[in-house]
């Protein structure tokens, strides 16, 4: 029984030294790839493609269902309501690090990258990566990667100029683009944006750290 004690142990610090590693490895490739990462923010915010283009009502919309902790957290969020695993930030790592992104040890990486990013970027240049390379599902014309371009696509207009509804569809794809159908009257999304409308409303809120889909926002029965 000792032996097989011993074994585990040694499993798991071999375990912990290779998460390190990885985690270690994500952080020092962000750092490495910092200096591109910021000049490609910078020309996006310069053309008006940045968080500050949405709007202040529809950023803190946005900010409020995708990561509400945003502007404090270094990277990672273990304990905001509705914040879930994945932060703007790792968000943003999974696409700016990854080929092909895995779950699982992939994870680690990504987080270490987004730590990373923190350490060298700005929120605001952040923000703007991450915007830009958002899957927001089926447009009229096919896929369409990023936010901005989703809003031209499916209403012609930048976001800026999109009403609160509008706007509101666009967050609501997020959480699971390929789930979703912007085009048509989707159902599915319809509700998604009535969760989203009652958070930002002050209605409702999350019913725990992982309430990405805002279970805590259904509409109360008979209402």
């Amino acid at each position: 029984m000792r032996r097989i004690f011993k074994l585990a142990s040694l499993l798991v610090v071999s375990l912990i030294v290779v998460a390190a590693a990885y985690g270690g490895k994500g952080y020092w490739d962000a750092l490495s790839d910092a200096p591109h990462l910021r000049q490609r923010a910078d020309d996006l915010i310069a053309q008006g493609l940045g968080g500050d283009s949405l709007g202040a009502d529809h950023l803190a919309m946005l900010l409020n269902v995708e990561d509400p902790n945003f502007f404090d957290h270094a990277g990672v969020d273990f304990s905001t309501p509705g914040a879930g695993a994945t932060t703007i930030t790792q968000s943003a790592s999974k696409r700016l690090a990854f080929k092909n992104f895995r779950p699982g040890v992939g994870k680690i990486r990504q987080t270490g990258y987004a730590m990373g990013l923190e350490r060298r970027l700005s929120k605001d240049q952040i923000l703007a990566l991450w915007l830009d390379t958002l899957e927001m599902g089926e447009g009229p014309e096919g896929w369409v990667t990023g936010f901005h371009k989703a809003s031209s696509a499916i209403y012609g207009r930048p976001p800026a100029a999109l009403s609160g509804a509008e706007f509101a569809r666009l967050v609501a794809v997020l959480i699971s683009p390929a789930s979703f159908t912007l085009r048509d009257d989707d159902v599915a999304l319809t509700e998604r944006v009535r969760r989203i409308e009652r958070l930002v409303a002050g209605a409702c809120v999350p019913e725990g750290h992982g309430d990405v889909w805002l279970e805590g926002c259904r509409q109360p029965p008979g209402s």
